[in-house]
Formats: structure tokens, sequence, C-alpha cells
């Protein structure tokens, strides 16, 4: 993907913070999300292993790439990982801050490997949030949120639900956001094919028999965006009336793509402090960017604004918009909780299905902050039962309690909760 003019990006405030004080930082996430051009703005030295000539190079004395001006970058290493243990190793030998940075597509099956407590910072990158892709001016930080307080809410926004329809068929990839039309979709097409075609065996190895049958899944997954489906049925979901794979073979698919950072599954909530019983265990599932669910589903602005459904059948709550706009709300709620550091974003639900909570963001000390996300331009009492009975339960563990909308208003209701537009939700 052909990168544009650099835009900041919410991870480029935790750089700044991390990158004086760390001598190696690995920057994780799916292809086209920016990883390096981000680390290539702060690398003195650049080694690309995606590039044949300069991997060739590197194989011959990989230590070598080390020994250079730092920061050095390290981009694609997972395709080389004994340079994971090179950089752990001068790191164990007191290497000074800021030295060495590595951007991955992919994690190595190896997890010896991939250990580097205490040595290698890792942070995600994802693709780009909305406060990251428009020129809207959030008014509401997560942060301060996340703080406590229970802040005034202000602010008011232009954008309407076509606008939020748009992003999600967008998507977040840096290089893709000048694209409209055909050449967006071509590009996406591209995107998804190249998984089996070409992540999938260059960067783990792992051959693809059919790669039809890998498209047929990721279609069935992209349908149950934002819920708990189970995976036998989305495998069932993807091989309707034909005969089912293995179901190694869909687990090997799934445990790939999830170290591919396509798949980016919201687990569910685990607290330490409350008692809550009878907690449901199952994820909830979620692509790296809801515009490879929609493309997957071969949707557009029409199919989502008429209330279509579309790909394989899968059980939902609310349309099919309704859960792409829950996973454009998470993408972006997820990189705003990591820059406030509050990485520990889950869902709740209970084993009846009773009660559910879109999404708990928990700060390290165990207080959350809990979000329902409704696709809705104003919220009315019945859309809060869910986030009222969890008050009742948490006390005063619970920090703040938000309903992310499609309004026009950032306010907080009487009753304390607040009620904020997507487009005005910053980190």
């Amino acid at each position: 993907m052909a990168e544009g003019p650099y835009r900041p990006r919410v991870v480029d405030l935790e750089l700044d913070e991390l990158t004086p004080a760390l001598a190696a930082i690995a920057l994780e996430g799916p292809k086209g999300v920016g990883k390096t051009e981000t680390a290539s703005r702060r690398a003195e030295t650049i080694h690309a292993l995606d590039d044949p000539a300069q991997y060739a190079l590197a194989t011959a004395d990989p230590a070598r790439l080390l020994d250079a001006p730092p920061p050095v970058l390290l981009d694609e290493w997972q395709r080389m990982p004994e340079l994971w243990d090179l950089v752990r190793r001068r790191v164990d030998a007191h290497a000074p801050p800021g030295q060495f940075l590595l951007a991955g597509s992919a994690v190595p099956e190896d997890l010896e490997t991939h250990s580097g407590a205490a040595r290698i910072v890792s942070v995600r990158m994802r693709p780009m949030a909305l406060a990251e892709r428009t020129e809207e001016q959030p008014t509401v930080r997560l942060k301060d949120l996340v703080l406590g307080g229970r802040h005034s809410l202000r602010g008011r926004t232009e954008w309407k639900l076509e606008d939020y329809v748009e992003e999600i068929l967008r998507g977040g990839f840096p290089g893709l956001r000048g694209l409209s039309g055909r050449p967006l979709r071509l590009q996406l097409d591209t995107y998804l094919s190249r998984i089996g075609d070409r992540e999938l065996p260059d960067e783990l190895g792992q051959r693809v028999r059919n790669p039809a049958t890998l498209q047929r899944w990721m279609a069935a997954y992209a349908a149950a965006s934002s819920t708990t489906t189970s995976f036998e049925k989305i495998r069932d979901a993807a091989t309707a009336g034909e005969e089912k794979p293995a179901r190694t073979t869909v687990e090997a698919y799934r445990d790939a793509l999830e170290r591919l950072w396509i798949l980016d599954p919201v687990p569910a909530w685990s607290p330490s402090r409350s008692h809550i019983r009878r907690l449901a265990q199952p994820a909830k599932h979620q692509l790296a960017d809801p515009a490879l669910a929609a493309r997957l589903l071969g949707v557009d602005a029409g199919a989502l604004l008429s209330g279509q459904d579309a790909g394989p059948p899968i059980l939902r709550d609310g349309t099919l918009l309704g859960a792409l706009f829950e996973s454009l709300v998470t993408q972006s709620v997820r990189v705003y909780a990591q820059a406030a550091e509050a990485e520990r974003v889950s869902h709740l639900r209970t084993h009846s299905g009773e009660h559910e909570v879109d999404l708990i963001v928990e700060r390290g000390d165990g207080r959350i902050v809990a979000i329902e996300v409704k696709l809705a331009r104003s919220v009315e009492d019945h859309h809060l039962g869910q986030l009222k009975w969890l008050a009742e339960r948490v006390g005063d563990d619970l920090l703040d309690s938000l309903v992310i909308t499609t309004g026009e208003q950032a306010y907080r209701r009487s009753d304390g909760i607040g009620v904020i537009p997507a487009s005005l939700l910053g980190p």
C-alpha cells in the first residue's frame, strides 16, 4: 500500500514517552497499518527484511545488522526470528535507550523466540482510529474518563450516519485513505487474497491448500463481527451445503490469522475485584478493520443503510450495520485505551446472555469504564439497563458509564451516564 502524507498517530505519543527510556521497542500489528512509516521516522538505520536483497545480505551475518548507527529499525523482523534473540542479548548487555525498533506483521510460532519480557517492549499498532482519520476535533478524551471524576462532556458534531458508513467501508489503513469506489474495493480484495496467497506462506510458513475455503471461513467470521458466535457455528455457516473442512484445518486458519493480527477478538471480562457470577468466557469476534469485514461480505453503503444482511447466516441482535459500527468504535476505543495505559479492553456477557456490556476498559487497579455502543442518534432510558445493572454490582469500581452513538452532541445525563458521538471521542 502506497503511503500518503504522514498523519501523526496516537501511538506516536506512546513512542515519544518510551523511546528515551527503553533500549528496544517492537511495533506489532497487521500489514498496512503504518508500522514501517511510523518507525522509519524515528530510525537512523533501516533494514527492510521483506526486501529480497537486504534479506540475502542479512542471512550471511545477522548480528551485523545491529552494528549500525542507532536507532536501528528491523522491519518485518519475523522473517528472521533469530534477530529477536540477538536484540534481546544486546539489551541484556546494557544497550542504551533508543537503540532498536522492530516492526513485525506476524508472531512467530516459536513462543520462546518471541519472549522478551523486560527486554523488548511490545507496542500494538492498529488501523487508524476515527480521531486519526479526519479533521474532526474530539472534545472528549478517553484518558480523562479513565482517570475518573465523571467530567462534564461537551461538543457538537455535524457527522451523520452516512459518514460513519463511509468510514466503515474506507477503513483505517493509511495507504488506502486516498481511495474510494472501485480502486478501494480492488485494493481491499487484494489485501484479503494475499493473506492466503502470500502472508500465511511467507510469514508463517503455512501453506493454504484450498484458498476458497479460507475465504469462506473469513467471510463467515466477518458475518459474526461483534458477536460471540461459536467457532463451530462459524464453520457451519462457512460450509453450508458443502463438505466441512476438518476442525483442525479451521483451527489452524484461526490461529494463523490471529498471529497475523487479522483477527482481533475482544476477550471476555474476567474481573478480579467484583463479585459478578456466571460470566461467559467466549471472546467477541472482530477483524482488524471493519472495512475488511464489509468487503468479505460484499456490502456497500446502500446495503448497509437499507438494513440488508449479507454473507453466511449468523444469528445476531440488530443489523449488520450495527455490528460493523460497534467494530469501528471498538477499534478506536482500543487505540485510545492503550494510550491511556488501560490496555485491557474486554466485553461482558453472562452465561444466559441476559446481561451484556459491549466494552469494558480496565485500569491497572481493576477499576473500569463501561461502554455501550448504540447505532442511534438519541439515547432513551431503555438503552441504559445494562449499564445500570453493572453499576449496581461493581459500585465504586465503576469510574464511568458511557453510550457511544451516531448523534450530534456530547453530554452527561442527569443519572450520570455520558452520551458521546463516536466522532467526538479521542485519546
